[in-house]
């Protein structure tokens, strides 16, 4: 079959691409920016890419055009496709009915925390030798690509965004998972749902969607996930939490503050320990949910201790680039507060009293329009100094967040500029986390190559 990716670039659409090929199709795709290093992915798989939406780019040979969310009508490629009466499908469905069906599904759900435990998850059952396949929203460090065509197993980063222009389902409802991780949940996309009840009536549609002999893993902590079980669960389902949680199946220990040596246990029996260089509550949480997963796949626990021992992380999941003078630089995906003020405080239990830097671009819809204000400033607290970036406009006054910040900060519209405030402030034994859950210019790399 000849296929035509339209958003081919963005890391679902490429994986999406990636799992076709493999699948034998021949591929085709255009996006608004074509860079490496997905480009040189996907044309190193053979598949022809091209730049922008010029209707064409799509082949006349083309059997299904495939599209991505982010496009939307008035697009160019997305008129042409509807004048020219050429089928098209959503990623999302196009991958739950060509791709998924016939496998077991283990998805991984939740407002914060999905690629890093699906990416755990995924490399629980390569290291016991299941060889899964898998689709994630980043790279995770032990595989180097988000996505690989597998045997009978399949992971899947399971998103509540919306699927397409022309189907406002979240995308997860087309993957029938019959296991569940389901994190925790609280109000985001805010270009896309209401409130808070909104998106937890699209988690709603996903316990409707797993078997009755299919398992959900939930985050006992989540108050929100507790009204979504509520609503209705028609599958085995058990909780993870921390030790002493007495409504916890899986529990977990932190034995250092920081959380790089963990002990985790099932019912009332401890698995193991666990020392890796992932630090915080949220990644302890994230590991224990990915064991649970894992054991209901079949790997013993043990196994997966060990194989979460050499787990090298998700890039730009607080990915540790290097230093510079002296200076250790992060580069995270973090954009809602609850991820940033997690993500800090890991990392002021694992550095004590080192400074600590934050360059932050809230990027996203929902962070831009000042949705989770009241939250950002108690979310930046652990830092020693603040610098906000954004190119577009904020609906809401940088200063304000400043003041209530003890050790202030700086807004710049330039990265230019940001960077120069950045080397400025910075001095040997600081740590500088930017954080976006966009581009952010290619700051963290220019920073650290003094660029």
């Amino acid at each position: 079959m000849n296929i035509h990716i339209l958003g081919i670039c963005g890391t679902f659409m490429g994986g999406i691409a990636a799992l076709a090929r493999a699948d034998g199709h021949t591929v085709s795709g255009q996006d608004k920016n074509v860079y490496p290093p997905m480009s040189t992915q996907l044309e190193e798989l053979g598949i022809r890419l091209a730049e922008g939406y010029s209707a064409s780019d799509i082949p006349k040979q083309t059997d299904v055009v495939i599209v991505g969310n982010a496009l939307s009508r008035g697009n160019p490629a997305i008129e042409h496709v509807l004048n020219n009466g050429i089928n098209y499908i959503s990623g999302p469905r196009w991958l739950g009915e060509n791709y998924l069906a016939g496998k077991r599904v283990l998805a991984v759900a939740g407002t914060h925390g999905k690629t890093t435990t699906a990416s755990m998850l995924a490399w629980i059952l390569e290291h016991a030798g299941l060889k899964p396949g898998f689709l994630i929203g980043g790279i995770p460090g032990n595989f180097g690509i988000s996505a690989r065509a597998g045997k009978k197993l399949f992971v899947v980063e399971a998103d509540e965004y919306d699927t397409a222009f022309f189907d406002k389902r979240a995308k997860f409802v087309h993957y029938r998972p019959s296991v569940a991780i389901l994190n925790n949940l609280e109000y985001d996309h805010a270009d896309i749902y209401p409130d808070l009840a909104a998106i937890e009536t699209q988690f709603h549609h996903l316990m409707r969607t797993i078997p009755g002999n299919g398992c959900v893993i939930v985050n006992q902590h989540d108050a929100s996930l507790k009204r979504v079980l509520e609503r209705g669960c028609w599958s085995q389902s058990c909780m993870f939490g921390l030790e002493g949680d007495s409504d916890a199946q899986w529990r977990v220990k932190l034995l250092d503050p920081a959380g790089r040596r963990l002990e985790i246990f099932h019912e009332e029996s401890s698995l193991g320990t666990l020392e890796w260089p992932l630090t915080g509550r949220h990644n302890a949480f994230n590991a224990t949910a990915a064991v649970a997963a894992a054991a209901v796949a079949g790997v013993e626990p043990g196994d997966a201790l060990a194989a979460l021992a050499e787990f090298k992380g998700v890039a730009r999941r607080m990915e540790y680039l290097g230093q510079t003078g002296g200076v250790h630089v992060y580069d995270d995906f973090a954009h809602h507060p609850t991820a940033i003020r997690l993500t800090l405080e890991g990392l002021r239990r694992s550095v004590g009293g080192a400074r600590i830097l934050v360059a932050l671009q809230p990027a996203s819809n929902t962070m831009r329009a000042g949705h989770h204000l009241d939250q950002l400033a108690p979310a930046l607290a652990p830092a020693d100094f603040v610098f906000l970036h954004s190119t577009e406009a904020l609906e809401w006054d940088p200063t304000a967040v400043f003041a209530k910040l003890q050790s202030g900060g700086r807004f710049r519209h330039q990265v230019d500029n940001l960077l120069t405030d950045i080397r400025a402030e910075a001095r040997a034994g600081d740590y500088v986390v930017f954080m976006s859950n966009r581009g952010f210019g290619n700051a963290p790399h220019r920073f650290l190559e003094g660029t």
